[in-house]
């Protein structure tokens, strides 16, 4: 109970009241999450063309939002950027339902290329760290990171397959388990 008092802004459970009532409905979106990720884990293909849906469908609805602030805009050569920018969008989203595989193996190499690009940039900033910070702690996130990306990387086009169905599901896991410990802590939280 100390660790969440602690944890709100002003030191009082206060602002956590209201929420204290809904504890148990927060624990079964969390299960909810649990569960979902370890059907995802168990059938990594079909999560990662869900995943790939998702993305597909983000598209389309960021495509519509570019045209429509395409009208917004005042000048020619700026509407028709926009314009060709949201139909773009709304095209790539499109294909995305056409071919999800095939989209899942271009989504997989810009996952592991991120990575990679994110590691060596983790792993250079730790190391020009001052000392007395925790520098070791941001190297190794940055090696695990690289060594991520490069097992993605080297193991491409296949790993598009499970890769994006793998993070779904651990993320899916992980978000729930949050939502769990969140439940379950707000449970404690006195009444106002």
């Amino acid at each position: 109970m100390s660790n969440i008092l602690s944890a709100t802004p002003f030191g009082s459970a206060e602002p956590l009241a209201p929420l204290r009532a809904k504890w148990g409905w927060i624990v079964a979106l969390g299960v909810v999450y649990v569960v979902a990720g370890f059907i995802a884990l168990g059938s990594v293909v079909a999560a990662t063309v869900a995943t790939v849906y998702v993305v597909g469908i983000m598209m389309i609805i960021a495509g519509v939002a570019e045209v429509i602030s395409a009208f917004q805009v005042k000048s020619w050569g700026r509407f028709i950027f926009w314009l060709l920018l949201g139909a773009l969008y709304v095209v790539a989203g499109f294909l995305a339902f056409d071919n999800p595989l095939l989209t899942a193996v271009w989504l997989t190499l810009f996952l592991g290329a991120a990575l990679v690009a994110s590691g060596l940039v983790r792993i250079y900033l730790g190391f020009n760290m001052r000392a007395g910070s925790p520098w070791v702690w941001v190297v190794i996130s940055g090696l695990i990171t690289l060594i991520l990306g490069v097992i993605i990387l080297a193991h491409w086009p296949v790993s598009s397959l499970w890769t994006l169905g793998i993070f779904l599901g651990v993320d899916l896991v992980f978000a729930g388990a949050s939502w769990i410990g969140l439940g379950l802590g707000l449970r404690n939280v006195p009444a106002v």
